[in-house]
């Protein structure tokens, strides 16, 4: 797997994002300069772990024949101490199905360890950045 991310206009912070076969676009805020036309980088990462926590749900709940129909996650950012060291995501997470309260718990315990919370929270991630061959 691998991810590209190519100014999409020069001179602005309008970025076109490829994953695999998939296309996306990134942007900064108005407010910070951009057009607004596509998510900003600390988007892409909180939106991460919402779409894994919606995911490992249902993983779980296919494998054991658990009733959900679907996964609500909504996540909110309070990045006013980032530059401090503490970056806060609080996600809310509801599932709807015909699921009984013992059910309900156990997806709540499962995503509390989906991947992307563990890398987030108890992994060391090591980012080496070097100069990209021209092609």
């Amino acid at each position: 797997m691998s991810i590209d991310v190519t100014t999409s206009t020069p001179g602005t912070y309008r970025h076109v994002v490829q994953i695999d076969a998939h296309t996306m676009q990134a942007d900064m805020p108005k407010a910070d300069g951009g057009d607004d036309t596509g998510p900003g980088a600390h988007d892409y990462f909180d939106a991460s772990l919402g779409v894994c926590k919606a995911m490992t749900a249902v993983w779980y709940a296919k494998k054991n024949g658990i009733p959900l129909d679907r996964v609500e996650v909504h996540v909110d950012r309070d990045a006013s101490q980032e530059r401090q060291g503490t970056y806060v995501l609080k996600v809310g997470i509801a599932f709807f199905g015909g699921l009984d309260a013992a059910q309900k718990q156990k997806l709540h315990d499962v995503v509390g360890r989906c991947p992307v919370h563990k890398l987030m929270t108890t992994t060391k991630v090591q980012v080496e950045t070097a100069p990209l061959s021209a092609t």
